[in-house]
């Protein structure tokens, strides 16, 4: 079984869910909040439990179906010595975390993450929020859960799109912090990836690695978590202004237009630059904006880490080392001028 400790209080595991699931659950009653889709690839492993099914795609992730779990959890007569665990995407483990940390003051939890984008990111690091007003995680919660699976053998289920889609973070997470990770995906970017299991794991064990670090110094993001917002400035600008782009496409392109703003200003080299701009294009990713810039830099002044007319940029310094870097909204816009 291999597994990496988080923060102190949360352990992912990079096994296969039905060899472990038993030994790590607690005692106590077990209800499974998961979507359609998950309910009707893994029915077997649903229905062993109590369980809550909620609908899919990022409009569910809202009060609205947090308040419909809350009745649910209390029509069940959950208390709170219930575990609640998350089988799914990024989007059912924000939900189940939110919801979690919520319920009667705080319940325990923990998650089976079953897309790329969960496992190598959202389903990491004890932030769980949902949108609001078409706005992306407005409303959340910091509390880590208490595990985190990660099968690889799951994602064979995924649609290729969506799988593109956690590569996306993936790299975001070798940009942040570990360049030889950045290489080995250089590497094995091809089409084998999807069902190289042994590559797979590689690449979520070394990408929570570089996340699992940053969190254990900064679990609140008060501090250095804040470069874990890598490229994410412009996606998730992106995301409000067209519904074209899933959101680890949207983190490829803003990567793609951040790496290149930090060459613009002498910290990143061109070259380095470059090399993002093939990785992405490598594993599939259309580099150009699928709206006008100036949509998304409208959307970018509402962006949750700014302070007054002050941005928190993250700039990539070379591959494998960012910094943050406090930035009028005006300066920021001259980069993309």
């Amino acid at each position: 079984m291999s597994s990496i400790n988080i923060g102190g209080v949360s352990t992912l595991y990079v096994d296969r869910v039905i060899d472990i699931l038993d030994d790590i659950l607690p005692k106590s009653r077990v209800i499974v909040i998961t979507d359609v889709n998950i309910d009707r690839l893994y029915p077997d492993l649903v229905h062993r439990y109590d369980h809550i099914i909620i609908g899919s795609g990022e409009a569910i992730k809202s009060l609205q179906t947090i308040e419909m779990i809350y009745s649910r959890l209390m029509a069940m007569g959950a208390d709170r010595s219930t575990f609640l665990l998350g089988i799914g995407g990024g989007i059912v483990t924000d939900i189940t975390g939110f919801v979690a940390a919520t319920y009667m003051r705080g319940v325990e939890f923990g998650f089976v993450s079953t897309s790329l984008l969960g496992q190598v990111d959202a389903s990491v690091g004890g932030k769980n929020g949902v949108n609001v007003g078409g706005y992306k995680n407005m409303v959340g919660t910091f509390l880590q859960p208490r595990f985190v699976v990660s099968d690889v053998e799951m994602l064979r289920t995924l649609p290729r799109r969506e799988f593109r889609a956690g590569m996306a973070e993936a790299v975001k997470s070798a940009i942040v912090g570990d360049a030889e990770l950045f290489e080995f995906i250089e590497r094995y970017a091809d089409d084998k990836l999807y069902t190289d299991v042994e590559a797979l794991q590689n690449i979520v064990s070394r990408s929570v690695a570089v996340k699992s670090a940053i969190v254990a110094e900064d679990e609140r993001e008060a501090g250095r978590r804040r470069v874990l917002n890598l490229g994410h400035t412009i996606a998730h600008a992106i995301e409000k202004s067209t519904h074209e782009l899933n959101h680890g496409e949207a983190v490829a392109v803003g990567l793609s237009m951040i790496a290149h703003a930090s060459a613009k200003l002498g910290m990143m080299l061109e070259g380095d630059a470059e090399r993002v701009d093939a990785l992405l294009a490598k594993l599939g990713f259309e580099l150009e904006l699928p709206v006008s810039l100036t949509n998304v830099l409208r959307e970018v002044r509402y962006d949750k880490k700014k302070r007054d007319n002050i941005l928190r940029v993250v700039l990539p310094e070379s591959i494998g080392c960012c910094k943050v870097v406090d930035m009028p909204f005006d300066e920021f816009e001259e980069l993309f001028s």
